[in-house]
């Protein structure tokens, strides 16, 4: 294998690339990426077990075909090399002592080759009908909900965003117990087939790292154990967990005994001055009390001071409310909603508070409150 290419071309391929090796997998050959030079152009290929990263650089984005072939190279060490190359043609080329030669006008290295046909075989299948969804629309769908998961290894499907198709809706919820993060979107088309899966949260924020444009299309590929996901040039496969997640259709209720709007900035900012007085040990407490039109703020750390804030609201009813929650599941789940004005919806100081933007339900916050009183 022989080729000539531009150090920026492939480095932006190697970026993606590197992704998909875990340096805490004891198989040296995951440590790898395999590069497979065809007619057609040059395919980058790596795997953890877990998720699995193919990109593709056309022919005409390289400088000089020579001869075609496939090597498997250390990804860590590839990546660093190309990394700290100037942008310049870089020659790489494969050796009869199975060794790996990159070089330049001013420098050159040589790598250790691995066997080619100790990589995994890439299983990246297509259904003839993806969900398909603007690049811009889910990243916002992961930054509103991926918060919210748990990272507690012990509850294996709550460590996942649970995605779900019915006819023409998408639903994707996150939980960890404690707060739920759930959005819904109408999509262009109706799908005869249900979709219910589980994508590990960790591997989707791997994704949208790589959704470098806005204003593309990715395509959504589902199968009993695995996802696909294809955009641009490239294609990567995430495993599934298994396991039912938890019906949380019950958890969000149809009314609600009061109803507290106000301006998103002002809350925001209050709560977040207020959480300066509290602490993990207390799980970041803030206790959030009503009084007419009027809304108060306050925390305390015994043994450094207290904080009150004050802000305007409108009420729907003449009910009070006093109750706490934690001041870092609330500041995270106000920045998703991304809304000039915002709705909290309360059934009492001992059940979930509901946030939501007050012209768009789309997206819903539940927040569990902490026992205070």
């Amino acid at each position: 294998m022989k080729l000539k290419i531009k150090q920026n071309i492939l480095m932006e391929n190697l970026n993606n690339s590197i992704r998909g090796i875990s340096n805490k997998n004891l198989i040296p050959i995951l440590h790898c990426i395999k590069f497979e030079l065809t007619e057609d152009g040059l395919y980058l290929e790596s795997t953890d077990n877990e998720i699995a990263i193919k990109t593709f650089i056309s022919k005409n984005q390289i400088e000089l075909i020579e001869e075609l072939g496939s090597f498997v190279v250390s990804g860590k060490y590839i990546y660093e090399i190309v990394k700290k190359l100037p942008n310049t043609i870089i020659n790489i080329e494969e050796t009869v002592d199975s060794k790996l030669s990159l070089y330049t006008d001013n420098s050159s290295f040589n790598l250790n080759l691995n066997n080619v046909h100790d990589f995994p075989q890439l299983d990246l299948d297509e259904i003839k009908k993806p969900v398909i969804l603007k690049n811009e629309v889910l990243k916002t769908i992961i930054n509103q909900t991926s918060f919210a998961t748990s990272t507690q290894e012990s509850r294996p499907v709550l460590t996942g965003i649970n995605f779900k198709v019915e006819n023409n809706i998408l639903e994707c919820i996150a939980t960890d117990s404690y707060r739920l993060s759930k959005k819904s979107l109408k999509l262009k088309e109706k799908y005869a087939e249900k979709i219910n899966i589980i994508i590990p949260n960790k591997n989707l924020i791997e994704l949208i790292r790589m959704l470098n444009t806005e204003d593309g299309e990715i395509e959504i590929h589902t199968f009993s154990n695995k996802v696909v996901f294809k955009f641009d040039n490239i294609i990567m496969m995430s495993r599934l967990i298994s396991g039912t997640y938890p019906d949380v259709s019950k958890l969000i209720p149809e009314s609600f005994n009061l109803t507290v709007s106000t301006d998103y900035s002002e809350i925001y900012n209050a709560i977040d001055r207020a959480s300066l007085l509290t602490n993990e040990s207390d799980k970041n407490t803030i206790k959030f009390e009503t009084l007419n039109q009027e809304a108060k703020i306050y925390s305390n750390i015994p043994e450094i001071g207290n904080v009150e804030e004050s802000i305007k609201i409108n009420k729907n009813n003449e009910e009070q409310i006093k109750i706490a929650f934690s001041s870092r599941y609330m500041l995270e789940a106000l920045k998703a909603l991304e809304s000039s004005e915002i709705e909290l919806l309360f059934n009492g100081d001992v059940k979930p508070i509901i946030l939501k933007n007050s012209s768009n339900d789309s997206l819903i916050q539940l927040i569990l409150p902490i026992r205070t009183y």
